[in-house]
């Protein structure tokens, strides 16, 4: 998520996401029958498009169980959390009227009879679903989804703009699997969108679709660290920071490639070869001024005279034999011209 961003970008950017998202993968719902591959495909593509368009603004999570799980795997600060929720919630409401504005201008299209795309179990799901097998699918359905975009946004991913393509197609696959049985909600915020425009029934049903999606956000936003650590410090005042040490990168897996390995090695190799003097033939190679210099005339920058030094003992030897002064004269050119870099030896 970007620093860079306002509260207020974020908030605008979440509830539009949740917006769209709702108003997309509901309509399809509604238009297709709950057609699967039609209805997956909308809410997945839906969430990729929106990660894409927003994810640099505030992280693109749609979503309330995403923002639990975030705070709960130490990726943002838990002040956050209700500033995301109630800017997804306004988003989903509003998307929830517009979808209810729409059905009406379909003829014959009755919302007691055919729905609003809100979620279901029991009398209410076609294959009169059980409640806690109901709870058990949201749970797991959500536990897999945030597992998995806790794994591609975590600093480790080697693809991170891959990222968004791999939560919506995670997406589409959840819906494929549970669409018939639960309407598939894994977000609060899309099952109370469109359940407040869908009857009394809906909203009697709502409680589960609210805490199933958050029991497992929860489950996968503690366990993601424990298991497989943290590739980067947890974010101040977010959930749990008692994970395990991120694991050593692995070659195909956070590690530079085969080409970062040799840049990395050429780089160190250049920056040991300018630590070493360059002599050839009476000439000297100055780093500082990139270019050559007769050896005689090389001045290497003084060193300041550390205070209160004492004087060399007179029995020390002398290192430098002085040279003689002699009365200036015009700079004359060299005889011979100095290399053009430092690869070239002097002619």
């Amino acid at each position: 998520m970007a620093d860079t961003s306002t509260t207020v970008q974020k908030v605008a950017a979440e509830a539009l996401g949740t917006f769209v998202l709702v108003f997309i993968g509901c309509s399809a719902a509604i238009t297709t029958g709950a057609d699967v591959p039609a209805t997956g495909l909308a809410f997945g593509i839906t969430v990729l498009a929106g990660a894409y368009a927003f994810g640099r603004i505030s992280g693109a999570h749609f979503n309330p169980a995403v923002s639990v799980g975030a705070a709960l795997g130490g990726r943002m600060a838990w002040r956050q959390v209700p500033v995301y929720v109630g800017a997804q919630l306004g988003g989903a409401i509003v998307a929830g009227l517009a979808l209810f504005v729409m059905v009406h201008g379909i003829d014959g299209y009755s919302i007691s009879d055919n729905g609003l795309a809100q979620n279901h179990f029991g009398d209410q799901s076609p294959s009169n679903f059980a409640w806690w097998a109901a709870f058990l699918v949201e749970a797991i359905t959500t536990a897999i989804f945030v597992y998995i975009i806790l794994a591609v946004t975590d600093g480790r991913f080697e693809h991170p703009a891959l990222a968004p393509a791999a939560i919506g197609l995670t997406l589409s696959m959840i819906h494929f699997a549970s669409i018939n049985l639960t309407g598939t909600s894994v977000n609060p915020a899309r099952s109370i969108g469109v359940a407040l425009f869908a009857g009394s029934d809906a909203i009697i049903q709502l409680w589960l679709f609210i805490l199933a999606p958050l029991a497992g956000a929860a489950i996968a936003g503690v366990t993601y660290a424990l298991l497989f650590g943290q590739g980067a410090e947890p974010i101040p005042g977010s959930g749990w920071q008692f994970a395990r040490p991120a694991p050593a990168a692995v070659p195909g897996y956070g590690a530079p490639d085969q080409f970062q390995q040799e840049w990395n090695q050429q780089a160190q190799e250049q920056a040991a070869w300018e630590q070493e003097p360059i002599i050839q033939d009476g000439w000297q190679w100055d780093h500082a001024a990139q270019e050559w210099k007769p050896l005689e005339q090389w001045q290497p920058a003084p060193t300041p005279p550390a205070q209160h030094a004492a004087p060399p003992a007179a029995h020390e030897p002398t290192q430098i034999t002085p040279r003689t002064p002699e009365p200036p004269v015009d700079p004359a050119p060299p005889a011979e011209q100095p290399p053009t870099d430092p690869y070239r030896p002097p002619q």
